[in-house]
């Protein structure tokens, strides 16, 4: 018998496919077209970025013999992610690998202490790339350009443009070896869904309706009620991220080099105006629908409860999509699906402070009327090497980043999902092969892909914060409010206006024209 319900949902997972290969195609095969704004140095061919990349042959490092690497980077993820290959390169090439991992909200303030210390023991660092600017403009990081140039086995035009020359590249010199490809996507349970005869939100009240109609009854079959959504909005680590990549939608419409953090003449931060309201809004209301602990929810907490089937949505990284296939742990194997960050229907009017429907000119970019604006949250993690360090440890710090970034190692890292990689370079999207022998479907291959394959190629993803001082504003600032308005010690009328305030104190005391100008260069314009 014919199923309209099933039929439906089967049609918008099929929109999502075609939306993607047009998306796909644009971004990767016709001349001109990128991932970036049109002023930064990304335009490149289809015929470039894949001519080495079906080359995934192991390349043997040189030796190193008597060296040891001491690296630092992010404890309980990323420290996975390179204890996959330490024990290999070192036989290899004969060095000594240490590393040191430090929790995200310690992360930062460690390798900044270290590198200024007058007696500092990090060679190596895994970190955000939104952070490069700081330690670029302290002298810390060594120009990695020289090396990337003479390094055939790295497969550089692999990597997709948005890592390459965005997580890696400063005034076109690399600085970084991207190892991850970071941007928010919300994921649901396809079964919970069907069986509702409903389709991914596409809106940000979608996600709130569909969150409510499933909240409290029992996802998993434990006979426990469970919940509509969860968010890791724990403090010091993504609360502001989530709080980001719902606000984007409203205040980003006119592409990635509209920006959606400040004003691009006058460096006033987006925030006194009914979007920021709006978002405030959504972004608290999701809390009716969590978790009751959801305000220190961390994100391994809350990656337990979505793979153990008590939650039928989340906005969260590429992450959730491997990690749901371990059969160790998921209770949701081929039962989760992906899709591009819900958007809006109205926008901001800059010049009028108001909120106004989307059309063709204030929403060029919208699709069914939607604006999405798709968040790159954190852009990726990437390796980079201390300038200070002796010239034969920056040799083999460089030779392990590039061994861990090349294909044959990082085309399995990707489908790991405690390794915390998620893809960026072209040869992952190749074919579904490597994601069905990690366990996917080729249905949740397909479908995993396709959303990461819209999000990345909307030519309105919105580029996280990366101007100097970059963790100050964010981490610092926004979090801690937020951590407040979730608590109820702050109105949304009070959030906006201490956010405003202590990020126009933070601007004037860097200096406004210098944060304007690197404002301005991160979305790819002249100063």
């Amino acid at each position: 018998m014919f199923n309209l319900q099933n039929f439906c949902f089967q049609l918008q997972r099929v929109r999502y496919y075609l939306i993607f290969l047009i998306a796909l195609w644009l971004s990767l095969g016709v001349p001109g077209c990128s991932l970036l704004p049109p002023n930064s140095p990304t335009s490149s061919s289809l015929s470039q970025q894949t001519t080495t990349a079906n080359n995934t042959t192991p390349s043997i490092p040189k030796r190193f013999d008597g060296i040891t690497i001491n690296v630092v980077t992010q404890k309980g993820v990323l420290d996975y992610a390179l204890n996959r290959h330490i024990a290999k390169f070192e036989s290899l090439t004969g060095a000594k690998v240490n590393m040191e991992a430090f929790l995200f909200g310690d992360l930062y303030s460690k390798v900044q202490k270290d590198w200024s210390s007058g007696t500092p023991k990090y060679d190596m660092a895994v970190i955000l790339s939104k952070w490069l600017i700081d330690f670029i403009n302290t002298n810390d990081l060594k120009d990695l350009t020289n090396y990337v140039q003479s390094d055939s086995a790295l497969q550089w035009q692999d990597v997709a443009p948005i890592f390459r020359d965005v997580s890696a590249t400063y005034k076109q010199r690399i600085y970084a070896i991207p190892l991850d490809g970071d941007f928010h996507m919300v994921y649901y349970r396809t079964d919970l869904l069907q069986k509702a005869g409903l389709t991914p939100p596409a809106t940000w009240d979608e996600y709130l309706a569909i969150a409510k109609q499933f909240h409290g009854q029992d996802l998993n079959n434990d006979g426990k009620p469970d919940y509509g959504s969860c968010m890791a909005k724990g403090p010091r680590f993504g609360g502001y991220l989530l709080f980001a990549s719902i606000a984007s939608s409203w205040l980003q419409s006119q592409g990635t080099a509209q920006g959606g953090f400040f004003d691009l003449e006058t460096m006033k931060p987006l925030v006194q105006n009914p979007a920021f309201a709006k978002a405030l809004d959504i972004y608290k209301k999701t809390m009716d629908y969590g978790p009751p602990n959801e305000a220190n929810l961390g994100i391994l907490e809350e990656r337990q409860m979505f793979t153990s089937g008590r939650c039928a949505l989340t906005l969260e990284w590429g992450d959730i999509g491997t990690l749901a296939i371990n059969p160790a742990t998921s209770k949701v194997i081929d039962k989760v699906g992906a899709v591009v960050s819900p958007g809006s229907t109205e926008v901001l009017d800059r010049k009028t402070g108001k909120l106004v429907a989307c059309d063709k000119f204030t929403c060029p970019y919208s699709i069914a009327g939607v604006n999405h604006a798709p968040f790159a949250a954190f852009v990726g993690w990437s390796g980079v090497v201390y300038a200070k360090a002796a010239p034969t440890v920056q040799d083999a710090a460089y030779s392990f980043l590039s061994y861990m970034s090349q294909p044959a190692q990082a085309n399995v890292d990707v489908t790991i999902g405690k390794t915390g990689a998620n893809p960026y370079r072209f040869s992952q999207f190749k074919t579904i092969d490597s994601w069905v022998n990690a366990g996917m479907s080729p249905d949740a291959a397909n479908n995993y892909l396709g959303a990461i394959g819209v999000s990345l190629s909307s030519p309105n993803m919105v580029l996280d914060l990366r101007i100097p001082h970059n963790q100050q504003y964010q981490l610092e600032v926004v979090d801690a409010i937020l951590a407040d308005f979730l608590a109820d010690k702050l109105t949304t009328e009070q959030v906006m206006h201490e956010i405003e305030q202590k990020w126009e104190q933070i601007t004037n005391q860097v200096g406004r024209e210098s944060q304007r100008a690197a404002y301005r260069a991160s979305l790819g314009l002249t100063p």
